[in-house]
This record gives C-alpha cells, sequence and structure tokens, in this order.
C-alpha cells in the first residue's frame, strides 16, 4: 500500500459509488425539502450499509446487507441510550468494538470490517446530545436510512440477467464463526485500541473517544500484518491532515439544503472510486464528508476548532493502531 502509487484496479466501482452516493444524499435532499434537515443528516447515516460486501453479487448482497442494517441501527440506538453519560459511553465504545470486531472477524465479512458499527454507535451520541430530535425520533431516521440504502443496493435485481444469478446459502455468505490465529490476533488489537482510546480520551475529551477508537480500528483494517498496520497508519494520518484542508476549504462555501445534499453525494461517490486503490486519498474525501455530515447535525458546520480536534484524535488513534500491528511477528521477506 504505497503512498505513491495506487493499487491495481479491482473491476468498476460506479456502481457502488452510485449507490453510495443516492443513499448519503437523497435522504438529506428529500428530508431538507420537507423542512426537517436533521432528521436527513440522521438518515443519511445509514448510507453506510451499502459500504459493505461491495465484491458479491447482488443476490448475495440482498441476504447480507440486512444483517448490517440491523447491526448499524443496533448500535445507533445504544448510542442513543448512552449519549448523556459520558461512563456508560465510552463503556459502551469498548464492548461495541469488542463484539462486532469478534463477529466481524468471526464471520469473514471482510473490508470494512467492525468500522462502521463503532462509528455509528459514537456519532449517534454525539449527535443526540445536542440534538433537538427524541431517541425514538432518531432511531427511527437511521432505520428508514438503512432501509433506504437496502433498496438502492439492491434494485439492480429489477433486471432479469441479475436475478439469474444463483444465490449462496446464508452459511455460504457468513462461515463460521471460526477464529483463527489471524481472527483472534485482529480481535485482541481492537480490544487493546479500544480500551486504550478511551483512556486517552479521558485524557483529551471524553465526548471524543470514539473517534480515537474508530481512527484506531481503521488502521488495524482486516490484515493480520505487521506491515499493513504501519503503512495505514501512514495513509490515515496524511490523508485526515489532508482532509481537514479540504474541509477548511468547504466550510467557507457555506453548504446547506440541497447543497450539502449534492456536495455529500459527490464526495461519496468519489470516495467508492478511490478507496480500493489509495486509501489516503480517500481519507482525503472521508474526513470532510464527516466534518460536514456531523457538524451539520450538530449545527457546527465551519467550526476548524472541530477539524483540528479530529486531527489530534486521528493521529492519537492512527498512532495506536500502528503501534498494536508489532503484536504481529516481523514478515520475513521470501528467500
Amino acid at each position: 500500500m504505497s503512498l505513491f502509487a495506487f493499487a491495481p484496479s479491482r473491476g468498476p466501482r460506479w456502481q457502488i459509488g452510485l449507490q453510495a452516493a443516492l443513499g448519503i444524499g437523497v435522504p438529506i435532499a428529500v428530508m431538507t425539502l420537507l423542512g426537517q434537515p436533521v432528521l436527513g443528516y440522521i438518515a443519511a447515516s445509514g448510507a453506510f450499509t451499502v459500504l459493505y460486501a461491495t465484491s458479491s453479487p447482488v443476490v448475495d448482497r440482498a441476504r447480507i446487507l440486512p444483517l448490517i442494517a440491523l447491526g448499524l441501527i443496533i448500535c445507533a440506538a445504544l448510542g442513543v441510550a448512552v449519549a448523556h453519560s459520558p461512563v456508560l459511553l465510552n463503556v459502551g465504545i469498548v464492548i461495541i468494538s469488542i463484539v462486532s470486531a469478534g463477529l466481524a472477524f468471526g464471520y469473514r465479512l471482510g473490508p470494512p470490517g467492525p468500522l462502521f458499527f463503532i462509528l455509528v454507535f459514537g456519532l449517534s451520541a454525539a449527535v443526540m446530545a445536542s440534538s433537538p430530535v427524541t431517541p425514538l425520533v432518531y432511531v427511527a431516521a437511521i432505520t428508514v436510512g438503512c432501509l433506504f440504502a437496502y433498496l438502492v443496493s439492491v434494485a439492480p435485481l429489477l433486471l432479469p440477467r441479475v436475478r439469474a444469478h444463483r444465490a449462496k446459502r446464508l452459511h455460504a455468505l457468513f462461515p463460521g464463526p471460526t477464529w483463527d490465529v489471524d481472527a483472534r490476533m485482529l480481535v485482541l488489537r481492537v480490544a487493546i485500541v479500544a480500551v486504550a482510546g478511551v483512556l486517552l480520551g479521558l485524557l483529551l475529551d471524553p465526548g471524543r473517544a470514539y473517534w480515537i477508537v474508530g481512527a484506531a480500528v481503521a488502521v488495524v483494517g482486516v490484515v493480520a500484518a505487521r506491515r499493513a498496520a504501519i503503512q495505514r497508519a501512514q495513509h490515515r494520518l496524511l490523508g485526515t491532515i489532508a482532509g481537514a484542508g479540504v474541509y477548511a476549504l468547504l466550510a467557507l462555501l457555506h453548504p446547506i439544503g440541497l447543497w450539502l445534499a449534492l456536495l455529500l453525494a459527490a464526495l461519496q461517490f468519489s470516495i467508492e472510486l478511490v478507496v480500493v486503490r489509495h486509501y489516503a486519498l480517500a481519507l482525503t474525501l472521508i474526513t470532510p464528508l464527516v466534518l460536514l455530515l456531523t457538524g451539520a447535525a450538530t449545527g457546527s458546520v465551519g467550526d476548524m476548532s472541530v477539524a483540528v480536534e479530529r486531527i489530534v484524535d486521528t493521529l492519537a488513534g492512527a498512532a495506536l493502531g500502528a503501534a498494536s500491528g508489532f503484536l504481529h511477528p516481523r514478515e520475513h521477506p521470501p528467500r
């Protein structure tokens, strides 16, 4: 994973990019037109459903994604429930991290692994703490967002040639649970960075611990290798710093309403085109997307202090994730 070269193409990504763009942009646009933009920002988090099982045939994704959506909704509900208790929030981050990692690695979920379950939990708590909506309305909004994202993902089934593909059994899609040496090591690393990230968050700001842990878990990734951890940490650091600069430029435009929906959709589409080929470049786009989305939901778009905090949190999380990679034995080059 070089900083100066793109990984080989794994095939066209525009379909996934379009689905993710619709998943995040349409809820915001619709709810903005209905006079409830905050509900649109919340529902837009459901677009994370699209990001799983992207290499699987649509007939298989139709079986996989409902479980992903259910997991995201549960994490959102739990985040809402502990939003006003810093102690429960931080305990929850550790528990969600370990449980989601255990399931993701035990059932061979693949990328992006446990990351978005952790982020949805933390984001839901952060938004709920300053949002005028009730917990029930929040959970209902993200449920609708996940449902819409699912429908967008399986829409190609309307084509006969797509439906003609034979679907696999659910057990074949989720083999396991089996925790081999690599899976156990990845779960251990997630557990370590979750605990360390929460403790570090207590020194910085308990409400930001989820971002530190999320950055660390993103570096852990889904590959059990020391070198991969160090390389992902480099991409994470540089991509986030560059992304904060992009956010600063976009924030000067003060995007709101339909313009914000279009901007987030464009960012999400672009992310899916490059994420499998150059992680740092993807993070240059992911960072402003998340900052804009959470800023819109909490009314803090354009607050550069938030961008600075995210850089600090990412530095801390990436360092934790990279350090945990040294738990893996050193890889010896082939003779």
